[in-house]
């Protein structure tokens, strides 16, 4: 089965757990680790960074890390390090935003109560201990909860104490949260005057007459751009052109890419393997695999026609049972297929289950043989006359169908539990059955009823022999040893360039590489080769670093950029145009000079006098000269209608223009008061992020990670 479509078949799944594990996520961020340092890496005392002067612990660093990384690892979804350096990045962004949101939260004076925090926990608890503290009825048992911080508190071990008193402040640092956005969503107003200024914005147009110079009519080569000019421009605009700290380099590859050879050497093992294959039994099938090294462990189910996305899909589907087809090329892999067999499954179902756990990710509920006897007893209750519906609001343990009468519909490329899947896509509509299921996620017994199956295809269960086509030893060596040649021959700036000019090796480049980068485009996973960058002075030429993605290379530093404003060697590709066309602009209204008249300045330029009569507000395009917003806003002002302007430097050229005439356009009908609430709900909707971003702008932070990973 191919990659792509393993990680297709789970990323709904993913993307599903992540969001319905964020707010607990939020809440128990510390929870499994006490503040006075009994927690998983107590013994880790380093800094990874200060937030407005707190001390940002490593261990509480790694731990938020963790927690992303494992609801990844729940459902089997592969972490690649671009994604291990996304969540590195996430979590060091969630540390500022929520200090920043402390001090600010502590400025407005905002608190939590006794009595709230006790409605929070025993009134409206969060879905954590809802579900934790539920009777067999589905009923939150306040006094429960109760009985256990009780007994935390009379034990005094100071790990559970630590570790309540965490959670506790993890609820009250959310309710804070809450207020603040409340605080900023509910002071949003948008005014009645501001949605009739852009409705009337929206409809206005103006009839103009113009002269337009355009900046190409001066050569760009005529008009030099100083580096003092360039400077000038960066400290009038800072907020433009500030920059994070960077570094660049210059490097040489030698590749290292499994060679023909190396294909042809893991070809003749497949075929070695392919007897034992294809005489291997299905209960034999994924030790067999696991034995022999395959990427792809056996997956025990059957694909429909449809949903099979492999290579040579066609082939493997018209394979006899037992028959083997490859090797064949999937991705970087070479692989076998054995057909296992073949069956009629239908596409999708619609089934109603009821579900009591033994045990889930929160704690033991209750032994096997009372879960067993709950569900049989419900079951029979069911085949008695009870209504399937009460039965799931009073004893279903699945939140996700209690609203639904315990129904679900799925497709057959849904990630199920295998007992249940078996159910529901391979025996027939009104087949009841109890079965036992266990998953990352809990331990319990179903009773399920298939209630309808559609669209009924073939489908296939295919095993999978696969192997990555890696290089042997011999390639690695070549490479690396060409490398090691380069380098030991290119100990300067100088001596890298002659020596890639005189061998004819191509010079490749990469820039802004950040201190924490864990790849560098190009060349992979490249967490060793920054930390050597970072080391570095420009200039420096490193030794031969092997393994780079399926490369050698040797680098060279060529630049270095300090956190702060841009150089000018920098800046001048982003500003050079715009001075040049300032330094035009000043030479195009010397050649106007004193001309008042639109036809004086068409004499004077020798450029035609032009006309537009339905230049718009919203975009101000003028034709033959483009969008030009400057020149627009001059032409909307009702105070200089009927006269001729000074020269205005625009976007693309100098204008000079006289304002005939500005109207409206009809209408579109749109209610004003329906376009503000609309207007309104949107800066609501934009209040908090934005908040939290200008919090995180102006926070004081100091980052050290990048000395530590």
């Amino acid at each position: 089965m191919s990659i792509i479509q393993q990680i297709r078949d789970k990323a709904a799944w993913a993307i599903f757990i992540l969001i319905a594990l964020s707010l607990l996520g939020f809440l128990l961020m510390d929870a499994l680790v006490g503040r006075g340092g009994n927690g998983l890496f107590s013994d880790q005392t380093t800094s990874v960074g200060v937030v407005n002067g707190k001390e940002i612990e490593q261990k509480d660093y790694e731990l938020k890390i963790k927690q992303m990384e494992d609801q990844y690892a729940r459902i089997g979804y592969p972490i690649n390090e671009m994604m291990r350096q996304g969540m590195r990045d996430q979590a060091w962004s969630q540390f500022i935003t929520e200090e920043a949101l402390k001090a600010e939260v502590k400025k407005l004076g905002l608190d939590v109560s006794d009595k709230e925090l006790n409605d929070i926990l025993y009134i409206n608890p969060p879905q954590d201990l809802k579900q934790a503290y539920s009777n067999e009825q589905g009923v939150f048992d306040a006094n429960r909860l109760k009985q256990t911080f009780a007994e935390v508190k009379r034990k005094k071990e100071k790990q559970s104490l630590d570790q309540l008193n965490t959670y506790l402040n993890a609820l009250v640092d959310n309710r804070l949260q809450e207020k603040y956005v409340s605080l900023l969503t509910n002071s949003t107003y948008y005014p009645k005057w501001m949605a009739e200024k852009q409705n009337s914005d929206n409809t206005a147009m103006a009839a103009v007459s113009y002269v337009h110079v355009p900046y190409a009519t001066i050569v760009d080569s005529t008009v030099k751009v100083s580096d003092d000019e360039i400077a000038a421009y960066i400290a009038k605009h800072k907020e433009e052109f500030k920059q994070e700290e960077s570094r660049s380099i210059s490097y040489v590859a030698f590749d290292a890419a499994p060679s023909g050879a190396d294909t042809t050497e893991l070809i003749n093992k497949l075929l070695n393997l392919k007897a034992e294959f294809a005489s291997a039994s299905e209960k034999e099938m994924p030790a067999f695999l696991l034995r022999s090294g395959s990427a792809l462990n056996y997956a025990d189910i059957f694909a429909t026609k449809s949903n099979m996305q492999v290579p040579n899909k066609d082939s493997i589907q018209n394979l006899a049972d037992g028959q083997l087809f490859g090797p064949y090329l999937d991705a970087t892999n070479l692989t076998v297929a054995k057909m296992m067999g073949k069956r009629t499954v239908p596409d999708s179902i619609k089934a109603r289950h009821i579900l009591i756990k033994l045990a889930d990710q929160r704690g033991q509920y209750r032994d096997d043989s009372t879960a067993k006897k709950l569900i049989d007893s419900i079951a029979t209750a069911i085949k008695g006359g009870a209504d399937f519906n009460e039965m799931v609001l009073k004893y279903s343990e699945d939140e996700g169908s209690k609203n639904t009468k315990g129904e679900y519909e799925f497709k057959s490329t849904s990630n199920l539990v295998k007992p249940f899947y078996d159910v529901v896509f391979y025996k027939p509509v009104g087949t009841k059955e109890i079965v036992k299921a266990e998953s990352n996620d809990y331990v319990g017994y179903h009773y399920i009823e298939v209630l309808s199956q559609k669209n009924f295809e073939t489908a296939y269960k295919v095993a999978y022999l696969s192997k990555p086509i890696l290089p042997s030893q011999e390639t690695q060596d070549k490479a690396s040893g060409l490398a090691n040649q380069f380098a030991a021959e290119s100990r300067s700036a100088t001596a890298f360039d002659e020596t890639a000019r005189k061998r004819n090796y191509n010079k490749l480049l990469a820039a802004d590489i950040k201190p924490l980068d864990a790849e560098i485009p190009g060349l992979g996973n490249s967490r060793q080769l920054v930390r050597w960058i970072y080391e570095a002075d420009k200039g420096d030429v490193s030794e031969a670093f092997n393994n780079v993605g399926d490369k050698s290379i040797v680098v060279m530093v060529t630049e270095i950029n300090k956190e702060g404003s841009m150089s000018p060697a920098k800046a001048r590709p982003m500003i050079e145009f715009i001075v040049r066309n300032q330094k035009k602009a000043a030479q195009i209204k010397k050649s106007i000079g004193t001309a008042t008249t639109l036809d004086a300045v068409a004499t004077a330029t020798k450029m035609p006098v032009l006309r537009a009569d339905s230049i718009t507000f919203q975009t101000p395009f003028f034709p033959n000269a483009g969008q030009e917003p400057k020149v627009g806003g001059y032409a909307f002002n009702a105070a200089n209608k009927g006269k001729v302007s000074t020269p205005v430097a625009g976007t693309g050229g100098v204008f000079v223009i006289s304002t005939e005439n500005i109207y409206a356009k009809p209408s579109d009908g749109v209610s004003v008061e329906q376009q503000r609430l609309s207007m309104m709900q949107n800066q609501k909707a934009q209040a908090a992020q934005r908040s939290f971003e200008a919090l995180k702008k102006n926070a004081t932070v100091k980052d050290n990670r990048a000395k530590l990973y």
